[in-house]
């Protein structure tokens, strides 16, 4: 036995390896984990447990913004694609509230991002198989085939242990951050935290947002209404506000029918099967397919600019085809220097700003307390997950570890989608249970990726 083996068990022994083996243990309970936890409550056949660091469900809490929406319409709940009749439906959670005949009155198929959050937690409330406050340490491989997750309370370090034969992880991303402000010294702020940041940057004298999606946007709508200027507030008072992105305009995610065809099995089949090479070129391409802001965003933000400008100019810039290639921190002064590149021009600026909001989106990470299982994780030449088509990353093909929302780079968009998040659910289940509980729909579009094969068309 290696001394790597020997440490692992070890930990493994004085965790106290527990008798009871459970079909599944789910890590991370984010929208993707509690509706895997949904659709598995109904099932008697099927032990599970879900784990959690966190002390309850808070969805994006950083940007609740009053009156921001949802992207998807409410049939992507948790429940509704795999089994409409379930009762922990959105449709669901509005009557048990009171709110159906409000919500079918409003005429909007996209819930409000505090009212989704609501939903999840309603749901969370209603489920016993999730545990709150517990942080995974370890998961380590046992003699007979079966993992052992490790854990350890947030509130008061005591250790537990859950043995399984699956494990499903869903511990989401972490905020993804431009390598020009890596280890930038200053308040940096990044999306996800913007919320609890408003209140300074609104009274910051310069405010400058650098991203290009839903996010970005929504920062600059929100802090618009107190820039410096225009009909908003005397010219001495509020705030410069500049948005740069290096994207080459301000892109609108795509709605059009046939091209949200390619959230679909048939899709991501086609996808999943594509060299890495291209698989990766196509993720760039199609970024802004579903990381664009929404077209009504977009309008609101131009007519608010209409608005404030009637007065006289507004302090605001807007910058595409421009990337942030250096910051620096002047502590003495409080602000931020920023290096702009134009990629057209090929020319730099300075600029400075007293506040930095990065709304760069979100990167997967690989966990370290998989690092036990050495070479039965899968990996690709990158050093990333190499998902299986069945969401599997076991090296050794047996199918007992799966992800969630960790598969971009090989299934495509659908994997934060939260449309598809029930199909993904129905078909980890199925795999999991050797039946199919929920009707896995393998034809869904009208068109064909790739070409047709068979007889030759005459």
């Amino acid at each position: 036995m290696t001394a790597a083996r020997t440490a692992d068990r070890a930990r493994a022994d004085a965790a106290r390896i527990p008798d009871h083996v459970h079909d599944l243990v789910g890590i991370g309970i984010g929208p993707f984990g509690l509706g895997l936890a949904a659709l598995t409550d109904p099932l008697d056949d099927l032990d599970a447990v879900f784990v959690d660091a966190a002390d309850g469900f808070r969805w994006h809490p950083g940007m609740m913004i009053e009156g921001a929406t949802i992207q998807v319409p409410f049939l992507a709940d948790l429940v509704t694609m795999a089994d409409p009749t379930s009762r922990f439906s959105f449709l669901a959670f509005l009557k048990a509230t009171g709110r159906l005949y409000a919500f079918y009155i409003r005429e909007s198929f996209y819930p409000l991002r505090a009212e989704y959050d609501a939903y999840c937690r309603w749901v969370a409330d209603q489920l016993d198989t999730l545990r709150w406050g517990r942080r995974v340490t370890a998961v380590t491989e046992l003699d007979d085939g079966t993992l052992l997750v490790e854990a350890e309370r947030t509130a008061t370090g005591e250790r537990e242990a859950w043995r399984t034969r699956h494990v499903v992880l869903g511990i989401g991303t972490e905020p993804r951050l431009p390598d020009a402000v890596r280890g930038l010294e200053g308040p940096v702020v990044h999306s996800a935290d913007y919320l609890g940041e408003r209140d300074r940057l609104r009274d910051a004298d310069s405010v400058t947002i650098v991203g290009s999606g839903q996010s970005a946007a929504e920062i600059y709508r929100d802090l618009l209404d107190t820039t410096r200027g225009g009909a908003a507030s005397a010219p001495q008072t509020g705030h410069r506000l500049d948005w740069v992105t290096r994207s080459p305009r301000f892109f609108p995610m795509e709605y059009t029918k046939l091209t949200l065809e390619l959230t679909s099995p048939e899709y991501t089949d086609h996808f999943h099967a594509l060299p890495p090479d291209e698989r990766d070129r196509l993720g760039r391409e199609q970024r802004s397919l579903y990381k664009g802001i929404s077209g009504e965003l977009v309008d609101d933000i131009h007519e608010t600019l209409y608005r404030l400008t009637l007065a006289g100019p507004l302090d605001t810039t807007l910058l595409t085809e421009t990337e942030l290639v250096a910051a620096e921190w002047h502590a003495d002064r409080e602000v931020f220097t920023l290096t702009l590149r134009h990629a057209q021009l090929g020319t730099t600026t300075l600029r400075e700003t007293a506040a930095l909001v990065l709304a760069t989106g979100y990167a997967p990470r690989v966990p370290g307390f998989l690092d036990p299982l050495g070479d039965r994780v899968a990996r690709d030449g990158r050093g990333r997950l190499a998902v299986a088509r069945d969401y599997s990353i076991d090296a050794a093909g047996a199918g007992r570890l799966l992800v969630m929302n960790a598969e971009e780079h090989t299934h495509g968009l659908t994997a934060p989608d939260l449309g598809f998040a029930a199909w993904r659910a129905s078909s980890i289940i199925a795999a999991i249970t050797g039946r199919e509980v929920y009707a896995v729909e393998r034809r869904t579009v009208f068109q064909t990726f790739g070409l047709p094969t068979g007889e030759v068309a005459r």
